[in-house]
């Protein structure tokens, strides 16, 4: 005679040891090993070969480097592309994972800009760049092709070619405003200290309080932020769109 099956059954207890893992995403890099890429290597050690020529130039050509040269945010972008550049040439090189997307987006985005501010706003171009009669306007005029044409177009075309597209996001946009931001406030915390009447003592024409005042300057840098914002989406988007120049992300 059996026994009668109950209406309610207890619930099992836990097999021992055995661990139920949620599902999880793996992503690609975790698994797809990087290739050698010389060629990619030795283009990206010339972008940083220019840049650093841009600066060498201006540094040996502008004047004081502390007070004067070394404080232009062209200046201080390429030099910041220059050291992305020969990261992510050793990299290639040695067959490493790449340098985060954020941070290779963000050095193309400054010497970008200043490309931009340099040829969409001459007026707003640094006194450093202004290749005027006095010594040394040809090299002046070759720092000033090689910081806001050669190398933003070259840093361009390594984004382009060598570089595996949507590894850039929205959410950078607004950080990569930061440097921008921290540099308005240096530029015009600069001024102050300096005495009136100093040479350079603004690098940047539209930051010229002494000239336009704090209303007009906040203005004009709300106005140069909004266009740097579009830049950064613009930048973003294209990343988005743009074929894979790659079979493989790199």
């Amino acid at each position: 005679m059996t026994a009668p099956i109950p209406r309610d059954i207890p619930d099992l207890p836990p097999i021992p040891g055995h661990v139920v893992l949620p599902p999880t995403v793996v992503p690609a890099r975790a698994v797809l090993i990087p290739a050698r890429r010389r060629p990619v290597a030795v283009f990206r050690v010339a972008v940083a070969l220019l840049a650093l020529a841009g600066v060498t130039i201006e540094l040996l050509t502008g004047g004081d480097p502390v007070t004067a040269v070394l404080s232009s945010f062209t200046v201080q972008s390429g030099i910041l592309l220059a050291l992305v550049m020969l990261v992510s040439a050793r990299c290639a090189w040695s067959a490493q994972h790449p340098l985060p997307g954020a941070l290779t987006g963000a050095a193309l985005f400054y010497v970008a800009a200043a490309g931009l501010v340099q040829h969409v706003l001459p007026a707003g171009a640094s006194p450093l760049f202004a290749a005027s009669g006095g010594a040394g306007p040809a090299w002046q005029t070759a720092a000033t092709q090689l910081l806001h044409t050669a190398v933003p177009v070259a840093a361009a075309l390594d984004w382009l070619l060598f570089t595996a597209p949507g590894r850039l996001h929205l959410r950078h946009a607004p950080v990569w405003l930061l440097y921008p931001l921290a540099y308005l406030a240096f530029s015009l915390a600069r001024g102050e200290l300096l005495s009136p009447g100093s040479q350079d003592r603004y690098l940047y024409p539209f930051l010229d309080v002494a000239r336009h005042g704090y209303k007009a300057v906040l203005g004009n840098a709300l106005l140069v932020g909004l266009a740097l914002y579009a830049l950064a989406v613009l930048l973003v988007t294209l990343d988005h769109l743009r074929p894979s120049p790659l079979r493989r992300p790199r």
